[in-house]
């Protein structure tokens, strides 16, 4: 029946049918050719029945894609798991220490944004804040921002500031709300969320509480993050039979 696999003992023996990598991956039989079939895992040989014979390198690629899924999602992990296979071992690895610093800097990104946030409420909790800060025009919360009047206008047209207008010029003028939507615009940015991320967090403030809804948002963007990262240790194991190969 062949030699035992190793690196597994609770693994069948080789070949493996269809049934035992579902089994041995925690995939069902159709979700294992169907990742067969998108390149996740390489064509399985075919014995001389016709039937699929694959070996334990399908069943590290299948749990190392789950992983890496988790980790940076299914598009960009598929793309990833077919370059391990071919790539040097050096090569390899350094894809996979850059999975590793990705997360680590979506996490300080996380992190600087909080920061931000909690400078922006010292201040606004500052005495006669109020009174000095009750309407700015473009150029003075550009300069309080420290960004160019060019990037307001250009988040007003993203609609994430929504500035007052008056005068017969429609010159812009921010009051207390859209000064502080300004400014967590400016803390996620300063932070390196992208557009898109920045306009789901707005929308999600304007149904609930300010800048403490932008923590708890946060606070949930770092708990993904953690289990992101959770799922790419675990995959790591797997991830290392999968590049092995490629170094010997």
């Amino acid at each position: 029946m062949g030699k035992p696999v190793t690196g597994s003992p609770q693994m069948p023996r080789m070949p493996l049918r269809t049934v035992d990598v579902a089994r041995e991956s925690g995939y069902s039989v159709q979700q294992v050719r169907d990742l067969e079939r998108l390149g996740v895992i390489p064509p399985a040989a075919r014995s001389g029945n016709g039937y699929r014979a694959y070996t334990p390198l399908h069943v590290h690629a299948l749990r190392a894609y789950r992983g890496l899924a988790g980790a940076v999602g299914p598009v960009a992990a598929r793309q990833t798991l077919a370059e391990l296979r071919t790539k040097p071992i050096a090569e390899a690895a350094a894809a996979i220490s850059a999975v590793h610093v990705r997360l680590a800097r979506e996490r300080d990104e996380a992190l600087r944004a909080q920061e931000a946030l909690g400078a922006i409420e010292a201040e606004a909790a500052a005495p006669g804040f109020e009174r000095e800060n009750d309407a700015m025009t473009i150029t003075e919360l550009a300069e309080a921002l420290h960004v160019r009047p060019s990037a307001l206008r250009f988040w007003e047209q993203e609609g994430l500031v929504t500035p007052e207008r008056v005068t017969s010029l429609r010159a812009r003028r921010y009051g207390l709300s859209a000064i502080g939507a300004a400014r967590i615009v400016a803390a996620l940015r300063g932070a390196g969320y992208g557009i898109p991320a920045v306009r789901e967090i707005m929308e999600s403030l304007r149904q609930v509480d300010g800048v403490e809804a932008a923590h708890h948002i946060l606070r949930q963007r770092l708990d993904q993050i953690a289990m992101r990262s959770v799922a790419l240790l675990r995959a790591g194991a797997d991830l290392a039979a999968v590049v092995a190969p490629a170094g010997q």
